[in-house]
Order: C-alpha cells, then sequence, then structure tokens
C-alpha cells in the first residue's frame, strides 16, 4: 500500500473483449453453469470439479480452444483446466465441450495468475500449458510478459515432483528470457539434451496459425521443464 492506495498489478494481458456470436453467447450463457469455474477465491476441489482423481493439466490463454479441445479428445485419461480472459473465446470452448460430450475440461474466464494463487492448492498440477502468450516485443513492455521469475516461483508452488511445465512461442528473444528464467529456478530442470529447446511434442497440436508460420519460414521454440 502507498499512501493509503493499493499499488496497481501489472498485468500480462490486454482484456479485448471482442464481440459474442449468438452461438458464443447462448454457450456462456446455458454451458457456463455446468462446465465453468468461478473466480471467487475458494479453494478447487479437483474431485469434486471434475468427480474423479486424475492428472491435471491447467493451460494458460488457450485463445479460441480449438487445441485445447484436441487434447482432451486425445488424451481422457487427463483432467483439464483452460483459462482464457477473453469470453468470445470462453464461449466458443464451452460449446465444443458440449459437442464433443466432453467430461475431462473446465473452463475459466479470470487472470490466470489470480487463479493459480488463489484457489489452486499447491502440488496438483501435472502439467501447466503456456502456449504463444502476448510476447509484449517492446522492451519497454517486457515487464508485462507471463515469464518472470516471481510467477516462476507460483508455478513451482503448484506444480507437483515430477510435473511438467511446457511453453511455446514464435518470438525467439521471448524464448531466451523464458530459458534464462527457468534454468536459473532451482525448482526446474529442462528435459532438453541439449539444455535449451525440445521439438514439438505429439501431445501439443500444431495450429493454423503455427503451420502459417512454418510456410512463411518462421520459428517455434518449444520449452518443457520438470518441477524437481
Amino acid at each position: 500500500m502507498t499512501e493509503g492506495k493499493r499499488l496497481r498489478q501489472v498485468k500480462s494481458f490486454v482484456k479485448r473483449e471482442g464481440r459474442l456470436t449468438p452461438g458464443q453467447q447462448k454457450s456462456l450463457d446455458f454451458l457456463w453453469p455446468k462446465f465453468g469455474i468461478e473466480a471467487d477465491g475458494q479453494p478447487i476441489d479437483m474431485q469434486t470439479l471434475f468427480g474423479r482423481h486424475a492428472p491435471v493439466v491447467f493451460e494458460i490463454g488457450f485463445g479460441n480452444g480449438a487445441s485445447l479441445i484436441k487434447m482432451a479428445i486425445q488424451q481422457p485419461e487427463y483432467n483439464f483446466i483452460g483459462v482464457e480472459v477473453h469470453r468470445p473465446g470462453v464461449g466458443q470452448l464451452l460449446k465444443a465441450i458440449e459437442e464433443n460430450n466432453l467430461t475431462n475440461l473446465r473452463v475459466a474466464c479470470t487472470d490466470a495468475v489470480e487463479l493459480l494463487k488463489n484457489q489452486i492448492a499447491d502440488n496438483v498440477l501435472q502439467r501447466v500449458q503456456l502456449y504463444f502468450p502476448d510476447p509484449w516485443h517492446k522492451k519497454r513492455h517486457h515487464k508485462r510478459r507471463i515469464i518472470q521469475p516471481a510467477f516462476v516461483d507460483v508455478l513451482a508452488q503448484k506444480i507437483r515432483s515430477g510435473g511438467f511445465l511446457h511453453m511455446a512461442t514464435d518470438w525467439q528473444d521471448y524464448a531466451e528470457q523464458m530459458l534464462q528464467d527457468l534454468s536459473s529456478s532451482k525448482n526446474f530442470i529442462n528435459t532438453s539434451d541439449a539444455g535449451d529447446y525440445i521439438a514439438r511434442p505429439d501431445y501439443r497440436p500444431l495450429t493454423k496459425f503455427e503451420q502459417r508460420g512454418h510456410r512463411l519460414g518462421h520459428g517455434v521454440w518449444d520449452l518443457l521443464f520438470q518441477r524437481r
């Protein structure tokens, strides 16, 4: 607190609401009570949330949810939590959950950092996924990047021993920063034999955006670190 005022937290995202389609609005209205996670500060009991015990994968910023849906279908042995701040994407994912009759995927529409800090118990996540986060490419905005040493410490609390943090970006300087921040943490070990990046794992679907980037000669860097 400074002079009686709370210091404003630097956000790693800009909340752009966008226009909801009728289908997305309908999904938010009718499917949120079934698949949504309220950002109410209350601890989440995974057994109650999913109705079973299974390893939990936590994805930060799923966009329109296409890749997350594929993973939930292809990996039924995992429970998935997807977090996204843009309601059109949340509505799209809710619609896809219903269409595919998925029971292993739940959705939150909030700041993933706050959800992790306040509602996810320590040592419960098997994998955290962060794919193509906002690079905040201007140097003066780098402080807004979600991967920072302080957030790495939060992730270390929430990921169980032996679990994983998987990141991917198409900005080389962000990849290099991620590599430095995670390599500097005493809580994680790089799974890359070369000590840097890995090939895209089969479980991470290739996005249309990524395919276009490959055609244009753009690079993509995957990093996979294991919790000690």
